[in-house]
């Protein structure tokens, strides 16, 4: 054996993030399937990024669809019922 590793440290080259936590989860095939055809058609990326950026669009912009909705059908509701 060489001496060419006595240094070497295990773990990463780059250091990850620090506002990024590692979990497991498990999600539909074709969800996963989904994002990383995106991530091809883009050329390149990674595509737990693209995971991550849509459930943030989701946090910042989701409630206001979600309100939108929930109002048209309430309106729909009281026009029936009216």
């Amino acid at each position: 054996m060489t001496d060419e590793f006595q240094n070497a440290k295990r773990g990463p080259v780059i250091a990850s993030d620090p506002n990024k936590v590692r979990i497991t989860i498990r999600l539909d095939a074709d969800i996963i399937e989904h994002f990383k055809r995106l991530v091809h058609d883009a050329g390149g990326g990674n595509y737990q990024t693209l995971i991550n950026e849509a459930l943030r669009a989701q946090i910042n912009d989701g409630h206001e669809e979600l309100e939108r909705r929930l109002r048209k059908i309430i309106r729909e509701e009281l026009r029936k019922a009216g």
